[in-house]
């Protein structure tokens, strides 16, 4: 399966630094500060909110913000006198002897020496520590004040020294004497009690105007713009901005950080226009905020930290008595350490009195930093306080008391919380934590073979997509099997549904192994065996003839006349038709006929839906489009109403296949390239949508393309063992390659197929794969192959109402008489092939057998007649969008002499007399039986523009009835271009 789309050169995306939002009133009140010298600006919040970004942007929109000095205090264990403030220094490059200083400025000399040389003379010492060091910050202030410093920034100042703090409150009482600005950024989190920041941040000189800015973290909407603007601007699903802001708590380093990690593990793709992730796998911690998170936990107190690995270990809001019993910490002991952890804001209480970290990725980071030896007693202490709460957290206790090695109450929790699970529908999380079991515990046999059990129901009842959670269920049951001292008995509990998986799964072979495997030991279960058996009678896969289903069917038949549940009796009823319609048998249709429509209880729906969509599919194969649509619109109707994803895109890719038969392409491209994408984990479905693309390649003239797509096609579904889905692309490669002239290669391609098609016996499945091999038999010069396989065929659909495969042999049987010369005969024979398709409706088919009898009219000597039908042929395929069999009937035309009509390429045109593709589409529907109201909803039309297009096609067909419309555009061929309206007229 090839990658999903990434920028045009193949690349992860590239990450650009980030836009700075969500900060525009905090900017708007720095500049109006800062626009009023002398200001004083504390500039608040916790780690990574964007305090440096901040100015940054301030000093990058600002057109004359005059001489700025910057600084950052360090997180130094023992910071440096004053070394803040000397570091804003470096980088001057002003001659300090040319400032004009006086005398005093000689006490700078030990904190400047590379300036000894211009500063004046080390004034004499003083005897009073407080008198030398108001004489050192009066030869600052004066330095400041001779460069002519307009602002002084001083970030991170909860980490400065004493002196430092001593020092900016100096500064600040002296400002009003035309002093520079301060903007002192700092975390209030991390600001001692006693601190000297506290007496700043509350004293002002008169005359200058403060400003104090707190930032907090960013808002949903801004998290959305912020990851926008750090990819190339794109927009950003819902989905993704709600993982990330709930996963950094909207802190932009964070936010950052987990973006570049995204990048980083090519786990972002461009779907649509926009970035999504691509998988749901957990996301690693970013290095800055491990660091960050680690430092502030380092410098609380043992009993803090303690609390705090607790919480982590909990990994949800607990209350103070449950932190305790985890931290293994006396009441007040743990009370105290909580009081610390809040001050320092790590966390956070709600109004239950509970206690959480402010953000997951904290969590994470003091979680990853616990020694593996400690993390066992705190999740022991963690699910034996959790079983103390009403009511039980059976997924919690299950995850602790695994962390904890103890797998008695592992399993016992696992499985209450897979049953919860079930039972409120979400199927996903049960499958889960018994796969975890399953996999990572030593468990006893009869507990194994029941944990096994519970885990394939679940996972059979999931309505997601397959993914890597149903892949790893396979395997994982896979390995249960093999385990030793199961009986048989447990083991056909585990392979019924195993079975039924690997179907889901497109493992076909291994399914139909599995399942016959299964059924001798399943006598106990007669509803569970006559399932088994049901899936036993699909013709899907299997080396075995049509009649070794049949014999399965009949079985499954058998047993189901003695289960005594109705929606037991309807499911398996419902399927064995579905499974006998595949196999072309004509009983199918008594059973379909009585089958309900909707059902009461949610299960009963899902079963109802997946046997409607079983019976469009097989519908179609049929050629009973009408029959497909009303069996598809139930299943979906169905699906929609349980929320049921996997079934959907069952029913999307019939609904796709559905519109190409009938010349519905338009938007068949984009939904094609969408069913390639939308279930990535599942074969069938992609593949139906790179079939769905190639079909379009080979209409439009792209034969390579195609040709490279059917190839896929073929060679997938052969090796999932999917021997019905083999027959169309190898059909459609022998298509192109006899349009080539290469007969033989063509042969070759469909050997195996039709090998499986005659083994099988399934002669429905014939309709794309016996013309052309009829063909290519012909192309060859082996006549008589070709007349053999076109009697089995003939003799395959004895009392058989299949109207594809009836036509399909109609049109062989004019590919035999245009073989041997016949073409009087032959004409008539493409003609009925073509009256054939167009009644399905297939307009495509049509059109290519009306192009096959224009050339029977040439070869017989009606060459006008003949160029007047191939001339329709060549409009009508242009306007379905087969441009490329439009291209080569319009290069016979002019080969035949005949003038080419100029056709309409673009823009709003009028039809006149005949009937606009829409109109067309709203006959084929009253065709297939339909009301206005149905084909409103079909064409997502509102019922008076139905009514329109209706009346305005009856007009053009000069009828006053429904009925009448319905026979005329049949008899006539108006829906596959086999007459225009003058004609039928």
């Amino acid at each position: 399966m090839p990658p999903l789309a990434l920028p045009d050169d193949g690349t992860p995306p590239k990450v650009s630094a980030p836009r700075l939002v969500g900060r525009d009133r905090e900017l708007a009140a720095l500049t109006g500060a800062l626009a009023r010298p002398p200001a004083l600006v504390l500039l608040e919040g916790e780690a990574g909110l964007g305090k440096s970004r901040l100015l940054q942007q301030w000093l990058a929109t600002v057109p004359s913000p005059g001489k700025v000095l910057f600084s950052v205090c360090p997180p130094l264990h023992e910071p440096l006198t004053l070394g803040p403030v000397v570091d804003a220094f470096r980088g001057i490059d002003v001659p300090v002897a040319d400032l004009g200083l006086t005398g005093l400025a000689g006490a700078l000399r030990p904190l400047f020496p590379e300036w000894s040389a211009e500063l004046p003379p080390t004034p004499e010492p003083l005897a009073d520590a407080r008198s030398a060091r108001h004489r050192l910050f009066r030869a600052m202030d004066e330095l400041i004040r001779a460069l002519g410093v307009d602002l002084l920034v001083l970030e991170d100042a909860h980490w400065a020294d004493d002196v430092t703090l001593q020092f900016l409150l100096f500064l600040a009482a002296r400002q009003q004497l035309l002093g520079p600005s301060l903007v002192i950024s700092y975390r209030p989190d991390e600001v001692s009690t006693d601190s000297l920041l506290l007496r700043l941040t509350s004293r002002t000189a008169a005359g200058v105007g403060k400003a104090r800015i707190a930032l907090s973290p960013l808002r949903g909407e801004d998290t959305a713009a912020m990851v926008s603007s750090m990819l190339g601007g794109h927009p950003v699903p819902a989905g993704l901005t709600t993982f990330l802001h709930d996963l950094t708590d909207g802190i932009p380093v964070a936010l950052e950080e987990s973006v570049r990690l995204l990048r980083d593990r090519g786990d972002l793709v461009l779907r649509d226009g926009q970035w999504d992730r691509l998988t749901c796998s957990e996301m690693p911690m970013p290095p800055t905020v491990r660091d960050c998170t680690r430092e502030r936990v380092g410098r609380l107190s043992p009993a803090a930290q303690q609390v705090l690995r607790a919480v982590a270990t909990l990994a949800e809001p607990a209350s103070e008595a449950t932190i305790a019993a985890t931290a293994d910490l006396a009441p007040d002991a743990a009370r105290a350490g909580i009081a610390e952890a809040a001050d320092a804001t790590v966390l956070v209480g709600d109004d239950r009195c509970r206690w959480r970290y402010r953000h997951r990725l904290a969590a994470a980071a003091v979680y990853e930093a616990i020694p593996r030896t400690a993390r066992r007693p705190l999740h022991l202490g963690a699910g034996r306080a959790l079983e103390s709460v009403h009511p039980l957290p059976a997924s919690r206790l299950a995850h602790h008391f695994r962390q904890a090695g103890e797998v008695e109450p592992w399993l016992r929790y696992s499985e209450q919380a897979a049953e919860r699970a079930v039972a409120s529908g979400d199927h996903t999380t049960a499958v889960v934590l018994l796969d975890e079991l399953l996999s990572a515990a030593e468990l006893p046999p009869h507990d194994l073979a029941r944990v096994a059990r519970a885990a394939a129901s679940a996972a059979l009842g999931r309505r997601e997509p397959v993914d890597e959670v149903y892949h790893r269920m396979i395997r994982t049951l896979r390995a249960v099997l093999g385990s030793p001292g199961l009986s048989d008995r447990q083991k056909a509990e585990i392979r019924n549904p195993l079975g039924r998986l690997l179907i889901l799964g497109g493992e076909a072979t291994a399914a139909l192994a599995e399942l016959e495997r299964a059924v001798a030991n399943l006598d106990h279960e007669p509803v569970e065996a006559a399932r088994a058996m049901t899936y036993l009678g699909w013709a899907y896969a299997g080396p075995w003839p049509a009649q070794t289903h049949l014999r399965w069917l009949r079985r499954a038949a058998e047993m189901t006349a003695h289960v005594a549940s109705p929606p037991d009796r309807l499911n398996l009823a419902g399927n064995r038709a579905a499974a006998l319609l595949m196999l072309g048998e004509e009983t199918a249709w008594e059973v379909i006929a009585d089958l309900p429509v909707d059902a009461t209880v949610s299960a009963e729906r899902l079963d109802l839906a997946r046997i409607h969509a079983n019976i469009g599919t097989g519908a179609l194969i049929w050629g009973r489009y009408a029959d497909a649509e009303r069996h598809l619109d139930v299943a979906m109707r169905l699906a929609d109403t349980e929320q049921a994803a996997r079934l959907r895109y069952n029913v999307e890719t019939e609904r796709a296949n559905l519109d190409w038969h009938t010349g519905r392409w338009e938007g068949l491209a984009d939904r094609a390239a969408t069913l390639a994408e939308a279930d990535r984990d599942r074969p069938a479905i992609y593949l139906a949508g790179v079939r769905l693309r190639a079909r379009l390649d080979a209409a439009a003239g792209r034969p390579r393309a195609a040709e490279e797509q059917f190839r896929l096609v073929l060679e997938e579904s052969a090796r999932l063992g999917a021997v019905d889905d083999t027959m169309e692309p190898a059909a459609a490669l022998a298509r192109l390659w006899v349009a080539d002239g290469d007969g033989g290669r063509a042969l070759r391609v469909t050997d195996r197929p039709m090998d499986a098609l005659e083994s099988k016996g399934v002669w429905v499945w014939a309709t794309d794969i016996v013309p052309v091999r009829v063909e290519a038999h012909l192309a060859v010069g082996d006549h008589t192959a070709a007349r053999r396989l076109t009697a089995q065929l003939a003799r395959g659909l004895r009392g058989r109402s299949a109207p594809g495969p009836r036509a399909a042999l109609t049109l062989c049987r004019a590919h035999l008489a245009t073989a041997a010369g016949d073409h009087v005969r032959a004409g008539a024979a493409y003609e009925r092939a073509a009256r054939a398709w167009a009644a399905l409706p297939r307009p495509y088919d049509a059109l290519r057998a009306r192009e096959r009898q224009a050339e029977a009219l040439v070869a017989a000597g009606r060459v006008s007649e003949g160029q007047q039908v191939m001339a329709l042929q060549y409009e009508e395929l242009f306007r379905l969008g087969a441009r490329g069999d439009a291209d080569r009937v319009a290069r016979r035309l002019r080969d035949l002499g005949a003038d080419v009509p100029r056709l309409w390429r673009g823009g709003r045109r009028g039809y006149g007399d005949n009937l606009s593709p829409r109109e067309l589409e709203v006959v084929r529907l009253v065709v297939a039986g339909h009301t206005n109201r149905e084909i409103g909803r079909i064409l997502a039309k509102s019922p008076a523009t139905v009514d329109q297009q209706l009346r305005a096609a009856m007009r053009k067909l000069k009828v006053t009835s429904r009925t009448a419309l319905a026979v005329l555009a049949v008899e006539t061929g108006v829906l596959s271009g086999e007459r225009s309206v003058a004609d039928a007229s």
